[in-house]
């Protein structure tokens, strides 16, 4: 990167329906017209990266486009006054990698109100280890606290455990205290999330006899749900008495078929989770705990892989195959 160009990922429709992904140096003026100025150092490889880099309309209307809904770095420039050059800050979430060009690239420019600094006792790389389904994974915990969870209650479930969100999850509830039992299609990781703290591992079919229940055998007290579709509500008749699922992905579907009686007959709570639009201060708050009472460094590093940029679009691909296995963290300097 100089102060005039810097190198991105830039996905391009070829022909109908066929995107190419490729590194490519730009010119500083191609960005947004926002106010903050941001030198990127690492950014991440998140589900809805791989959506955008495919050409899913319903994450980026407008090609080319630069996607990478995560970044960490040094302010270059603030026209708004907020922060000064040099500070270290992260962007997750709001439009960054959606319709704004985003964090796979070494310079990105957004508001002000999008930009939260970086706590100390974080990295920059381990912020991006983290990233949003860090922020993610550790809303779906706050929100399960909030609803009165204890390690006393029984067993936690996390679906999707091996992915970004789900194997997080795992290692911050495992760090609380709690027993987990870690769902996958990947029974082959299962060391995996044993070594992040999962207490047991579940293949998914478990869940699939109880598709055509209206409720079934309560088996687990509290769950965290990174899939969503049918997937959700067969957790949902599964839980305890009183119990709750933090909800937060759709990976398998946005939609499932429900009835009352889970709800009615054991007070079972559904509880919504968004990173996206999640306020600024609230952002710094988890960003905060993360850095604090919630720091997981020796599990972030069992959860991590270090790419350069060159390698983003090979890993992509990898995520929108269903491939992906904990975090891959694009180091701008390799």
């Amino acid at each position: 990167m100089s102060d005039h160009t810097y190198r991105a990922m830039l996905v391009e429709e070829v022909a109908a329906g066929k995107y190419d992904q490729t590194i490519v140096v730009r010119a500083a003026d191609d960005l947004p017209s926002n106010p903050v100025s941001i030198a990127v150092s690492h950014s991440s490889l998140n589900y809805k990266d791989a959506l955008s880099a495919f050409g899913n309309r319903a994450v980026t209307r407008e090609y080319p486009h630069t996607p990478g809904i995560d970044a960490v770095g040094r302010v270059l420039a603030d026209e708004s006054g907020t922060f000064s050059s040099g500070d270290k800050v992260i962007v997750t979430g709001y439009d960054l990698g959606m319709n704004t060009a985003g964090g796979l690239a070494e310079r990105i420019a957004v508001p002000a109100g999008w930009v939260a600094r970086l706590p100390d006792g974080l990295s920059a790389r381990e912020a991006m280890i983290l990233g949003t389904a860090g922020l993610t994974a550790a809303l779906c915990v706050e929100k399960l606290l909030e609803a009165g969870a204890k390690p006393a209650d029984g067993e936690v479930l996390v679906t999707g455990a091996t992915g970004g969100v789900g194997s997080i999850a795992v290692a911050l509830l495992g760090k609380l205290g709690f027993k987990v039992a870690a769902v996958t299609g990947k029974l082959e990781s299962a060391e995996f999330l044993t070594g992040l703290g999962a207490w047991k591992v579940l293949d998914r079919e478990t869940l699939a006899p109880y598709a055509d229940k209206a409720i079934a055998k309560p088996l687990w007290a509290w769950a965290v749900d990174t899939v969503g579709g049918e997937t959700l509500f067969n957790v949902i008749k599964c839980l305890k008495y009183g119990g709750g699922v933090a909800a937060c992905g759709m990976a398998s579907g946005a939609q499932f078929q429900a009835n009352v009686f889970p709800f009615i007959l054991r007070g079972i709570s559904l509880l919504g989770v968004d990173s996206v639009e999640l306020p600024l201060q609230k952002k710094s708050e988890v960003w905060g705990m993360l850095a604090g009472d919630w720091y997981i460094g020796e599990q972030l590093e069992k959860i991590a892989e270090d790419i350069s940029l060159e390698q983003a679009p090979e890993f992509l691909a990898r995520l929108h195959r269903g491939h992906g296995i904990g975090r891959y963290v694009v180091d701008m300097t390799r």
